[in-house]
């Protein structure tokens, strides 16, 4: 039988010219080996599978082969260059430091760098994992690294530069390996299907790369096991039945759902997904994604961030046009909280069910504005239709059909288009605040059932105004806390600390945070807030603004230790339970 050898060391790159996503840092090393101007060392710092390792090997090729080419590249003819392809080069020396991280390992390593090449005009001491040595050992290596034999290059390769000691990195020359992106992996994944005979398709290769998260080594692996388990026939079904990954139909059907409002649907395809076996968080992550994706098929300047392509792509774009950037953006949030929520959840199935049916009524029988709808300058002025009548028409007197209160003065009130505001400001409605921008469209009112029947004026709603004491709004902000803690944990811990202060305005209060954090968070759900207080005090004009806290200039942050310092000096008694259970500051 064949030897058989895995994709990802058959084909493993062996010239610059062949190394994937790498395309800038390729192009610096061979103007380095072009030019002569090789430093002594250096540092390869990246995620795993992006070259690292590889890019070393080809760059001490490089500089040791006799026939180098115009571009760079080694001839793979000379006898150092079939020496390297062959495995036997002594120029070329690779040291595993996960396994080989002590002292002893490193001066074993000094003394291979007293020996000069026999063939060839460099020894090159590859170092992989470099990160893993122990401090000892840096500091014994510190002084080879420094000032090595003319004739010896190190290359150090990490996937953790953090953990290096800034004594080493300061004696290497740095170069970051970028994640090489799906669509650089999906073009590789297709050569190699080529070479060996396979048959593909893109979405399953595409699946392959997104899969791999920008690592080149680990889609190759992937691909071996899917096409192991598809004897070479690589299609999307296969895919995705051999990673046990969600299909993106799942996904299409549940927005559908969201759009129709139909939360009974949105369930039966959360339960189709969890009979599968698949995990509900995971489901959840997906779900967000697949929102991510709608947003920016949406925006022709954000297709360039679509990891996805093909028929799926064109999907993705299809559906987008059906939703509401708005509705999309509270989707992905709310799918966010669900995520952060999870692990601290006792009803894990209840909660990402909840999450379903909250996007079911934020979608619910909402599409994006079409292009016949009336642009905004169009509909504003019908907003107020007395302004551009003939001034002797405004004291004309009031149709007897209507139901509205006459007001002081003599303008006639006629039915009026919905009423749009400018960004920031509060208009009082029934149960809720009301506040749209000026960017966004305004669609026309439809008339009810009954208004079809007669053209009787509607009657406009009377704001409520019933008065309330401080401690009353004080209770209304606590039972707010009270009712939301669970779903919004960030939000309530902040209006926690204090209750809202009444202004120099009427019915203005203000809230003071911390920090702008919380204020952006409080902003992001004042609207929620604002409908509660006003139907807790039926007062429509209530209005609750957010500043941040003034901190003292001489004012202190204390860790933890110096607060248990504190307690010690001010209560004798903390000290005798520390010395009586022996216990000491971390």
């Amino acid at each position: 039988m064949e030897n058989y050898i895995v994709s990802a060391r058959k084909y493993r790159p062996s010239t610059f010219r062949s190394v994937v996503g790498q395309k800038a840092l390729v192009q610096t090393l061979k103007n380095a080996i072009i030019s002569g101007r090789l430093a002594h060392s250096y540092l390869f710092c990246g995620q795993r599978g992006v070259g690292k390792t590889t890019m070393a090997r080809i760059f001490a090729k490089a500089i040791n082969c006799e026939h180098l080419t115009a571009e760079g590249e080694p001839c793979n003819e000379c006898e150092s260059c079939r020496a390297f392809n062959e495995q036997r080069s002594m120029n070329i020396i690779e040291l595993d430091a996960a396994s080989n991280n002590s002292v002893d390992d490193i001066r074993q390593l000094t003394d291979q760098v007293m020996i000069p090449p026999a063939i060839g005009r460099y020894r090159v001491f590859i170092v992989d994992e470099v990160h893993m040595l122990s401090t000892a050992a840096f500091n014994a290596f510190l002084k080879t690294l420094e000032e090595p034999p003319h004739y010896v290059i190190f290359i150090l390769a990490t996937t953790e530069r953090q953990k290096i000691l800034p004594t080493i990195l300061s004696r290497c020359q740095k170069y970051d390996f970028q994640r090489i992106t799906p669509a650089d992996i999906a073009d590789q994944l297709k050569y190699v299907a080529d070479c060996e005979g396979y048959s593909t398709e893109p979405e399953a290769l595409n699946v392959i790369a997104q899969k791999a998260d920008g690592a080149l080594r680990d889609a190759l692996s992937i691909f071996d096991q899917v096409a192991a388990s598809s004897l070479g026939d690589i299609t999307y079904q296969a895919t995705i039945d051999n990673l046990n990954i969600l299909d993106y139909d799942y996904y299409f059907r549940l927005v559908e759902a969201f759009l129709t409002g139909n939360v009974e649907q949105s369930l039966i395809i959360f339960k189709e997904v969890r009979d599968h076996g698949f995990d509900s968080k995971v489901f959840i992550n997906g779900v967000a994604n697949h929102l991510r994706e709608l947003v920016v098929s949406k925006s022709p300047e954000l297709v360039s961030l679509m990891e996805v392509t093909g028929e799926i792509a064109e999907h993705y774009k299809q559906q987008a046009a059906q939703c509401n950037l708005s509705h999309l953006y509270a989707a992905m949030d709310l799918c966010n909280t669900c995520d952060l929520n999870y692990n601290n959840s006792t009803n894990k199935r209840f909660i990402v069910e909840l999450t379903l049916i909250k996007i079911c009524q934020l979608f619910c029988g909402n599409t994006a504005p079409q292009a016949t709808e009336p642009p905004m300058k169009k509909v504003a002025p019908t907003a107020t239709p007395q302004a551009a009548q003939p001034a002797p028409q405004q004291a004309a007197p009031r149709p007897a059909t209507t139901a509205t209160p006459q007001p002081p003065r003599a303008t006639p009130l006629t039915p009026v288009a919905p009423v749009v505001a400018k960004a920031g400001a509060t208009v009082s409605g029934l149960n809720s605040v009301s506040i749209r921008t000026i960017s966004e469209p305004v669609k026309p009112l439809q008339p009810s059932q009954a208004e079809k029947k007669n053209d009787t004026p509607i009657a406009t709603p009377q704001a409520r105004s019933e008065k309330y004491t401080e401690e009353q709004m004080q209770d209304a902000w606590r039972n707010y806390v009270l009712a939301h803690s669970k779903d919004e944990v960030i939000l309530t811990n902040a209006m926690k600390a204090g209750f809202p202060k009444p202004s120099d305005k009427p019915d203005v209060y203000e809230v003071t945070f911390d920090n702008q954090a919380q204020i952006d968070k409080y902003e992001l759900n004042q609207r929620d807030v604002m409908a509660f207080l006003r139907n807790e005090l039926k007062n429509d004009a209530v209005m609750v603004t957010a500043k941040v806290r003034a901190k003292d200039a001489n004012e202190k942050i204390w860790t933890q230790k110096e607060l248990l310092l504190d307690m010690v000096e001010r209560n004798p008694s903390v000290q005798q339970f520390i010395s009586k259970y022996k216990l000491g500051f971390a």
